[in-house]
C-alpha cells in the first residue's frame, strides 16, 4: 500500500501521474516512485515527499505515454528507495540487476506465500534487489510472459495468496497497462483515447470524472482508447461507469497550521451535513429495505478498527440502554480469526471512514460466510468497497479528512450511530413520540453545542504546555465515556508519541494506579451522570499517590480546581449525547502536545491514513 496510479495514453501522462499521488499523499506514506515506458523502462523513486519526486522526475527528463506510479507504506522491507515501487523483473541471462528488466509492476496489499514464490524464481535464476513481497510478482509475471501481458498476469494471479490490487506494464507492450484487485480497492478511470488505474477515484480528480469501481477479483485490460474487465471467473463482464465528482483534496488550511487542527473545527459543519434532511426517525434514513431488514433481526455485532471502533463501543450504551438490544462491538482484525457463534438474526454493522480498510471487509465476508446477511455499513465514502457490500447504509457527510488521525469522521460516525440507535429503538416500541423529539432537538442542537466546545482551544493549549514534556498519559472515563477516553489515549500516542493508556476509573485500583506519579498525568473525562460521585472517589484515588488530574467536567459537575487538579468546564451538560462534545477537548489536547512537541501532526510516523493491508 499505500496509493497507485497508472495510465496509458497517446499524451505525456508523468504530470498526471505525479499529481495523482499528490492527491494520495494524505493517506501517508514512506516512499514514492513513478515508471514509465520511454524506449524501455524509465524510473524515478524516492523517499522523501512526492514534491521531490517530481523534481527528479523533471530533472531526469522523465516522459512517456504510459506509466504507473505508487506511494508506499511500507509492510516487507524497511523504507529505502531499493523498497519503493514501482518494481522491475530481473530475469536469467538478464543484465546486472540495476538495469531494467521487461516488467514493471506496483502493488498494495500483501502476498502471504512470498517466501516460497521468490525460492522458487531464486532457483529459476531471478535476481531481487529489495526485501518486498511485491517484487516477486514481478519476477512471476515475467516468468510467465510469452507475448501477452494480460495471460501472464491472470496466470500469475493463480499463484498469489494473501491481498493485492496491481497495476503492470510491460516494455514489450508500451501501450498496455493490466490492473488486478482482490482484497485492495482498485477503480478504472474512462478518457477519450486514454484509460487510467488508480486505487482511489480521487487521484483522478481533474483528470476524468468517468469512473469504473472494479469488483473483487476483477481483471482489468487498460489500451489507447480501449478497455474491458473480467470477473473472478475470467469471465468478460460490463461494471458501470459512474460520474463521480470526486475531491482532489487540495483543500486550503486557511487560517489552519495543520489538516488535523482544520478538520477538528470542521466539525460543528460536517455534524450539521451529517444530519441534512432528518426531520423524523424512520428506517429509510438507511436505505429503502431497511424496514425489512429491521424487523429481522434481534441483536447487532458491530465490526471495526481503531477510531471506528471506539465509536463502535459508544455506541454498544446506546443501542442497549435506548433501543434495548443486545449489542457486541469486536475488533475486526480479531473477530475473523476466532471461533464464535453466529445468529442469522444478527444486524452486522461495519463502521469505517473511507470503506476500505482491509481488516474490516474481512470480518463482513466472513459473517456473511457464517450466515448473517443481514448488513449495515456508517462509512464516509458512498463509493467505497464497504458500502458496495453491504445491503444498508448511512453516509457520512465529513468530507475529505486529510490528517492521517480521525476526528471529524470519528463524530460524524457517532450521530450516525445515534440514529441507528432511535430508529431501532422507535421500531422496538421502545420510543416515545416525545422522546424522539427531544432526542433530535439535540441533535440539531449539536453543531452550535460543538462551536461552544472549540472556544475552549486557550485553556486546553495550557494543558499542552504540561503534557508536552512528558512520556506516559493515563486517561480515564466511565460508562459511554471510557471509550472516549479510549480515543482520547489514542489521539495523544497517534500524533505526539507520547505512551498513552485508558481505563475505566473503577478499574485503577486492580492495577494501573501503580503506575500513577506525579509525572504521569491523568486526564478524566467528568460528565455530570449517574457515574459521577464514582467518578469523583476515583479521582482522589489518584492525588492520594500524588498523580495530577486534568478533569473535564461539566458546569454543573461541582469539581473545582485545587492544586494537582485542572479543571476546564464544558460549557453545558450534553446528557446522551456528551461522548461527541467531550471528544473534542481531547483532539485538541492532542493536538496541541503534538504541536509543542514539533512532531508531523498530518502525517505521523509509520501510520497511514487508509489501511488496506491486514
Amino acid at each position: 500500500m499505500c496509493g497507485i496510479v497508472g495510465a496509458v495514453s497517446t499524451r505525456n501522462i508523468v504530470p498526471i501521474l505525479v499529481q495523482g499521488l499528490q492527491r494520495l499523499e494524505y493517506r501517508g506514506y514512506d516512499s514514492c516512485g513513478v515508471a514509465v515506458y520511454a524506449e524501455g523502462l524509465k524510473r524515478a523513486r524516492s523517499t522523501a515527499r512526492v514534491a521531490e519526486l517530481m523534481e527528479q522526475v523533471s530533472s531526469e527528463h522523465i516522459v512517456g505515454g504510459t506509466g504507473i506510479a505508487h506511494t508506499r507504506w511500507a509492510t516487507h522491507g524497511a523504507p529505502a528507495v531499493h523498497n519503493a515501487h514501482p518494481h522491475f523483473s530481473h530475469g536469467p541471462g538478464e543484465a546486472a540487476p540495476a538495469a531494467p528488466g521487461r516488467i514493471a509492476l506496483v502493488h498494495n496489499g500483501i502476498i502471504e506465500n512470498h517466501d516460497e514464490l521468490r525460492a522458487q524464481l531464486k532457483a529459476r535464476g531471478y535476481r531481487f534487489t529489495s526485501q518486498t513481497d511485491t517484487e516477486v510478482i514481478a519476477h512471476l509475471v515475467d516468468s510467465l510472459y510469452e507475448g501477452d501481458l494480460f495471460e501472464a498476469v491472470q496466470a500469475a494471479l493463480v499463484q498469489l495468496h494473501g491481498a493485492y490490487a496491481i497495476a503492470v506494464f510491460c516494455k514489450d507492450e508500451p501501450h498496455r497497462v493490466v490492473g488486478a484487485r482482490a482484497g485492495s480497492p482498485l477503480v478504472l478511470g474512462v478518457g477519450k483515447d486514454e484509460n487510467f488505474l488508480a486505487s482511489d477515484a480521487m487521484a483522478l480528480a481533474g483528470v476524468t470524472d468517468q469512473i469504473v469501481y472494479l469488483e473483487e477479483g476483477d481483471m482489468v485490460d487498460l489500451q489507447l482508447g480501449r478497455y474491458w474487465v473480467v470477473d473472478r471467473n475470467r469471465k468478460p463482464v460490463q461494471r458501470p461507469v459512474k460520474t463521480v465528482q470526486a475531491h482532489s483534496g487540495a483543500a486550503e488550511l486557511g487560517p489552519y497550521r495543520h489538516y488535523m487542527q482544520k478538520e477538528i473545527f470542521e466539525q460543528p459543519r460536517a455534524i450539521s451535513d451529517t444530519l441534512e434532511g432528518v426531520v423524523n426517525i424512520m428506517p429509510e434514513l438507511f436505505g429503502d429495505a431497511a424496514l425489512s431488514v429491521f424487523k429481522q433481526i434481534d441483536n447487532v455485532l458491530i465490526l471495526a478498527c481503531g477510531t471506528s471502533y471506539y465509536s463502535g463501543c459508544t455506541a454498544k450504551y446506546w443501542l442497549e440502554s435506548i433501543a434495548r438490544i443486545p449489542t457486541q462491538v469486536e475488533i475486526a482484525s480479531e473477530y475473523r480469526y476466532r471461533e464464535s457463534v453466529p445468529n442469522p438474526k444478527t444486524l452486522i454493522v461495519t463502521i469505517s471512514q473511507s470503506g476500505e480498510t482491509a481488516d474490516t471487509l474481512a470480518a463482513l465476508k466472513h459473517a456473511r460466510a457464517l450466515g448473517m446477511e443481514h448488513s449495515l455499513t456508517i462509512c464516509n465514502v458512498s463509493t467505497s468497497a464497504m458500502v458496495r457490500e453491504c445491503k444498508l447504509a448511512y453516509i457520512t457527510r465529513a468530507g475529505v479528512e486529510i490528517g492521517v488521525a480521525s476526528t471529524k469522521a470519528f463524530t460524524t460516525q457517532l450521530a450516525g450511530l445515534f440514529l441507528l440507535t432511535l430508529t431501532l429503538a422507535q421500531l422496538r416500541g421502545q420510543l416515545t413520540e416525545t422522546e424522539e423529539a427531544q432526542h433530535l432537538k439535540a441533535m440539531r442542537h449539536l453543531p452550535s453545542a460543538l462551536s461552544a466546545v472549540l472556544a475552549l482551544e486557550p485553556q486546553i493549549i495550557s494543558w499542552a504546555e504540561d503534557f508536552a514534556n512528558k512520556e506516559h498519559a493515563l486517561f480515564l472515563g466511565r460508562g459511554m465515556h471510557y471509550p472516549i477516553a479510549l480515543e482520547g489515549a489514542l489521539k495523544l500516542k497517534e500524533i505526539s508519541y507520547i505512551h498513552a493508556e485508558a481505563y475505566p476509573a473503577g478499574e485503577l485500583k486492580h492495577g494501573p494506579l501503580a503506575l500513577v506519579t506525579d509525572e504521569m498525568p491523568v486526564v478524566t473525562v467528568a460528565p455530570n451522570d449517574a457515574l459521577l460521585e464514582k467518578l469523583k472517589s476515583n479521582m482522589q484515588e489518584v492525588r492520594a499517590r500524588g498523580g495530577v488530574l486534568y478533569v473535564l467536567a461539566d458546569a454543573d459537575s461541582r469539581i473545582e480546581s485545587s492544586e494537582g487538579v485542572h479543571v476546564i468546564r464544558m460549557p453545558e451538560h450534553y446528557g446522551t449525547l456528551s461522548p461527541l462534545l467531550h471528544v473534542v477537548p481531547l483532539q485538541l489536547l492532542a493536538y496541541h502536545t503534538a504541536l509543542a512537541r514539533g512532531t508531523d501532526v498530518d502525517k505521523p510516523r509509520n501510520l497511514a491514513k487508509s489501511v488496506t493491508v491486514e
